[in-house]
């Protein structure tokens, strides 16, 4: 979210980029409607409420068609975003030489990127090449090296992939389980709550109870 948010404030920037985060937000989502939903199974199964568990059905619904549809998003999102980001990857250079070293935001947030992807610059250590960094203390940045000191042919030598390559091989590794994991969950809520239901029929037919009535 944070290099999102970085990408987005680079001049000339789609705006679409803001979208790629929304993904997240649904997660979360989703999260706080199960607890709520969870209250409404327990307390409606107990009491025998119709309009609580009806509640709960409908929102077993509303929360398997979200999961579907962030699996779908996932997968429409996945190319769109490695597009959008390769648009501002030279205003994202330009950044670099400009200001990592210079303006703390930048440079604490490049640091962070680099040091938890183990990657170096945009593109690779070239994005540092002729910067205020490199110029100022004729080194490059240490992640771009695997040993010291970190000058140009160290970095050459180690091969660093760039922030960009290491985010999208982040991506890619885990996108299918990411939708593979939202599918099976939705299709384990949709068995467990026809499963669910028929315990209910039954129970209301051993009480003499229509389940139509209850529908």
């Amino acid at each position: 979210g944070s290099v999102l948010s970085f990408l987005q404030n680079i001049q000339g920037a789609p705006g679409e980029l803001g979208q790629v985060l929304n993904v997240g937000y649904l997660l979360i989502a989703v999260g706080a409607v199960l607890v709520i939903l969870g209250f409404l199974g327990c307390c409606g199964a107990i009491r025998e409420s119709k309009c609580m568990l009806l509640l709960f059905f409908i929102i077993i619904l509303l929360v398997f068609i979200a999961e579907v549809a962030g699996a779908i998003v996932l997968l429409v999102f996945k190319p769109l975003a490695e597009n959008l980001i390769k648009q501002v990857g030279t205003e994202v250079v330009k950044s670099i030489r400009n200001d990592y070293g210079k303006n703390p935001d930048v440079t604490g947030l490049w640091n962070t990127t680099m040091t938890s992807l183990k990657c170096c610059g945009f593109n690779n250590y070239t994005d540092f090449t002729n910067s205020y960094f490199v110029n100022d203390t004729k080194s490059y940045p240490f992640q771009c090296c695997h040993r010291v000191p970190c000058i140009e042919i160290t970095a050459f030598n180690s091969t660093v992939p760039g922030c960009f390559p290491a985010l999208k091989k982040l991506v890619d590794d885990n996108a299918v389980i990411i939708i593979g994991v939202a599918l099976g969950i939705a299709a384990l809520e949709v068995t467990d709550t026809l499963s669910f239901c028929q315990s209910l029929c039954s129970h209301f037919k051993s009480k003499k109870i229509s389940c139509a009535h209850f529908v």
